[in-house]
């Protein structure tokens, strides 16, 4: 009927300001590390220094000591409170502070609390413990053979649809085993012209949010709120209470904004030790890391990757791939990356016969989870690397052996999904066109040599996850927004405003998006896998939709004839007779699914959109030092209809700068399991002299006709082709081919030197 409000500029599509951005750039914004409330103790934690060992005994009489000190706790006094301790979002492998084992460095033994930060700190030194030392296995492949077994027993936690089927193998280091198999890849071997095979590694890296993680729990009366920089907080609200065997109404969890995550802030982190310790004590409890810390909670998978393909008249005919995936001592979701991002493995190619086996590792390095790209990266720099050199020996142009392979619209992946609405073919075009690839190109004089490069990939978005939104239309026509989807920067707040300011015909600024509050902000799986743009934008919509037709309803019932121009103020001033009243209204989106085979992997709708990204890069390459200079990057996506662009293109320069990051130089450095570079003076991410001279980000016309107002996510879309890109510059550049990462200074001169003898 839509007689309710006169239509205001189209609000998806502008570039509006970020709605937090005033509160951000004036220092009023609200972040836990901030949060400080009555009678709250503060935490220090002591960490393992053996990789794996049994715990023989724990002394804690001198940190008892000193004075200040309120108590010191270990995983026995947590038994006290949860006699189950352990927690994990694939299997219960976790415990909240160390019990009978440490399987890593850093891992929290115990414990201190006290008033003053400083003297928990200065107390928790003098804590001591005894271990007997097991063997560790630190490499994921020998991890698959390795004698030194980090986990006895595996419990599959059984809390998300895709990760039910988990078993693990008892007594060896497999928390996952995925296949998938289609045609014969024998078949296609035997009747091919070529074979080529090669390995590629990728290395153990660190989110490094600028925010380190921080949570504080509050103990009610049979209650408990949880003050968390989560990205999940959904999650942690049901899984604390899985812990406790309370009900969830007795759990709240509170996100405000948080100063990035990029994965590291996923599912539980701090929040089951601050919960246990606050139950403990009957006291608030906060714990803050320092970025040192960070480096032993979580991490991104390393990785090696073998990759065999046989090809026939200029096409790829068959691909045997094996990935393996260093999770490090604990699951977290590395068996969902395992599977999610293993049927990726294959890459953006139309190949008939494919078997990929990918495998979920313990070993005794930091645990790893999800990180920006969700190892995506990981597999887009082996096979886009591949594919440069397979193009190489058979003398075809890289982009023309793509153009011969690319996966088009409507055909089957390997899974057996169609790929539908995704732009493969376009972002390569885009990319080749604004690199003018057919054009000469200047190689460079004397010891400065120039080189370009291509890469592409996609990602498969996790399914089935629900989210749900509220949006409640208030007696004045303004709006405000329930959701538990966390911006942690990338803009959703904003986002999903425009979504209901379009839907309801409202000005974006005049929706107030309410923060994570699991007793206010309705059910969100979590903020991860650029899921959020599509998920909870199609709940958003809903829910704005189902606000409408309300209010539609409401014009119908007061006998408006169609066309008055009557908007929601004056709708419900006629009802009432003054300013007053609300609507709400209530979205909930879970998309179809279908499990793979247990057999073959294979299903024929295994996500409900494809996120698509590439990259091409212009290098430098000084033969003498080995350094590289990026001189241009042109980055391209599918992301369907921008909700709002400048956003989007933000989140192209941020993805692909922090990628570069980890393609150039950054890196885990190990001595028996000791992190030794854990901090920013050693560990070093991007800095200003480090950004390309040039850098173009470009949408490409598309639409994700699923997606709310043809968008869907892309956070991670812009990781995918850099490090591939890159290397394959390299190559051309000076002839050197490397395999590992990260593509350092002296890794690109030591290749140089062997080239020559």
């Amino acid at each position: 009927m839509n007689v309710m409000r006169p239509m205001p500029a189209g609000q998806v599509g502008r570039s509006v300001p970020r709605l937090e951005a005033r509160e951000k750039v004036t220092g009023r914004a609200d972040y836990v590390h901030n949060l400080v409330v009555p009678g709250m103790l503060y935490t220090k934690v002591f960490r393992s220094t053996v990789p794996h060992g049994r715990i023989v005994s724990i002394d804690t009489s001198a940190a008892e000591a000193v004075e200040g000190v309120y108590r010191v706790v270990t995983g026995e006094d947590i038994r006290k409170v949860v006699p189950e301790p352990y927690y994990g979002p694939a299997f219960h492998d976790q415990p909240v502070l160390a019990l009978d084992k440490v399987r890593h460095v850093g891992e929290p033994v115990a414990v201190v609390l006290a008033e003053d930060p400083y003297v928990a700190a200065e107390a928790v030194q003098l804590i001591t413990a005894e271990y007997e030392e097991l063997e560790p296995v630190f490499d994921e492949v020998e991890a698959v053979t390795s004698r030194a077994v980090v986990h006895e027993v595996l419990k599959p936690a059984g809390t998300f649809p895709d990760l039910k089927h988990l078993v693990g193998r008892r007594d060896t280091n497999v928390a996952l085993d995925y296949q998938l198999r289609r045609g014969d890849v024998d078949a296609a071997f035997a009747a091919a012209d070529r074979v080529f095979e090669h390995e590629f590694r990728t290395q153990q890296t660190m989110h490094t949010p600028l925010e380190p993680m921080v949570s504080l729990a509050i103990p009610g009366h049979e209650s408990l709120t949880i003050h968390t920089a989560s990205q999940s907080p959904s999650f942690v609200r049901i899984e604390i209470a899985r812990l406790l065997g309370w009900p969830e109404n007795r759990v709240r969890v509170v996100v405000p904004h948080l100063g990035g995550g990029f994965g590291a802030k996923l599912y539980i982190k701090l929040e089951a030790l601050v919960a246990c310790l606050a139950l403990l004590v009957r006291r608030p409890v906060k714990l803050s890391l320092t970025m040192e810390e960070q480096f032993y909670t979580i991490s991104k998978h390393a990785s090696t990757f073998r990759i065999r393909s046989s090809v026939k008249d200029g096409k790829i005919t068959g691909r045997r791939c094996e990935v393996f995936w260093n999770g490090g001592a604990y699951a977290d979701i590395g068996p969902r990356v395992t599977q999610k991002s293993g049927f990726t493995a294959p890459g953006p190619y139309d190949i008939d016969n494919v078997s990929i086996d990918s495998y979920a590792l313990y070993t005794n390095r930091p645990p790893a989870g999800a990180l920006r790209g969700f190892g995506i990266p990981q597999l887009v720099w082996a096979y886009e690397s591949h594919t440069d050199l397979i193009a190489r020996e058979l003398e075809i142009d890289p982009v023309e052996f793509r153009r011969n392979n690319i996966l088009r619209e409507g055909r089957e992946q390997a899974t057996g999904t169609a790929m539908k609405d995704a732009a493969i073919e376009a972002v390569l075009e885009d990319i080749v066109a604004r690199m003018d690839w057919s054009k000469p190109f200047d190689r460079g004089t004397g010891p400065l040599r120039r080189g370009r490069g291509i890469a592409i990939g996609f990602k498969a978005s996790i399914s089935p996850t629900t989210s749900v939104a509220i949006v409640n239309v208030y007696g004045d026509g303004s709006s405000s927004l329930y959701l538990s989807t966390v911006d942690m920067g990338q803009g959703s707040d904003t986002a999903m405003a425009q979504i209901v300011g379009e839907t309801l015909g409202i000005e974006t600024e005049n929706v107030k998006v309410i923060h994570p509050d699991t007793d206010v902000t309705p059910y969100d799986m979590a903020t991860l896998g650029s899921r959020s743009t599509f998920h909870m934008g199609n709940a958003v919509k809903l829910a704005a939709q189902h606000a409408r037709d309300q209010l539609d309803a409401l014009a119908r019932s007061l006998g408006l004839p169609p066309g008055t121009n009557y908007g929601p103020k004056d709708l419900f001033k006629k009802k009432y007779g003054m300013q007053a009243g609300n609507i709400v209204g209530v979205g909930s989106y879970i998309p179809d699914y279908k499990s793979p085979d247990p057999a073959t992997g294979l299903s024929d709708n295994v996500t409900p959109f494809w996120m698509i990204g590439g990259t091409g890069v212009e290098i430098e390459v000084d033969t003498e030092t080995g350094h590289v200079r990026i001189l241009r990057m042109v980055n391209a996506v599918d992301c369907g209809r921008p909700l709002n662009p400048k956003i989007v293109e933000t989140q192209l320069s941020g993805a692909a700068l922090m990628q570069l990051g980890f393609t150039l130089f950054e890196n885990m450095e190990y001595d028996n399991g000791q992190v030794t570079n854990a901090s920013f003076a050693d560990y070093k991410i991007p800095g200003i002299h480090d950004l390309p001279a040039r850098i173009e980000n470009d949408i490409v016309e598309a639409e994700q006709k699923s997606g709310p107002y043809g968008a869907k996510g892309v956070g991670e879309s812009a990781t995918f082709g850099v490090s591939p890109a890159i290397a394959n510059a390299i190559h051309d550049a000076v002839g050197v081919r490397l395999t590992e990462m990260p593509l350092t200074p002296e890794a690109v001169f030591r290749a140089i030197r062997a080239q020559k003898g």
